[in-house]
């Protein structure tokens, strides 16, 4: 579990810090397992893959750094395969709590970097959990209140699930 340090932070980047952790955690939770075929499932004409999910993801917390940095630079990503997409997961989420963690001035509010890239990828990890279902690999349910989650754990290796259920 690759963790920053959080005892130089703000305390007002803490709650940012551990909604990347949670972030991780139940978007963890959420890819873990699945099987090849989900990646490409497709609920309706519509809406997006998961593997397309999982490319927005990556790109909004590509965003998150380039606003904390004073920029708004959006450019997406053209999905690459899904071992590829679980990888930039964690690997975006590492950049930001990083940028999140380090002593430079964040170019915009934390509020608005919750309300904007933060929120948007907590909702699509919720899509992801729901696709799973519909797919018919479904994920286990659990209490996450009682997850280990730590501020600045935002790699793959997660604490296991606590208290899970059907």
């Amino acid at each position: 579990m690759k963790k920053t340090s959080t005892k130089s932070v703000p305390a007002k980047e803490l709650p940012l810090r551990h909604a990347l952790a949670t972030l991780a955690y139940r978007g963890g939770e959420a890819i873990k397992d699945a099987p090849p075929e989900f990646a490409g499932f497709c609920a309706s004409a519509s809406t997006r893959t998961p593997l397309e999910i999982l490319a927005h993801i990556g790109d909004l917390f590509e965003w998150a750094v380039s606003l904390a940095d004073g920029a708004h630079v959006w450019k997406p990503a053209k999905p690459a395969s899904w071992n590829q997409q679980v990888e930039r997961f964690f690997a975006t989420l590492e950049r930001f709590d990083q940028r999140l963690a380090s002593s430079k001035k964040l170019g915009c509010t934390p509020e608005k970097l919750f309300q904007g890239p933060i929120a948007d990828a907590l909702t699509h990890v919720g899509q992801l959990a729901m696709l799973r279902r519909m797919a018919g690999s479904p994920m286990r349910g659990e209490n996450y209140f009682k997850a280990e989650i730590t501020a600045g754990n935002v790699g793959r290796a997660q604490a296991r699930p606590r208290v899970e259920f059907e």
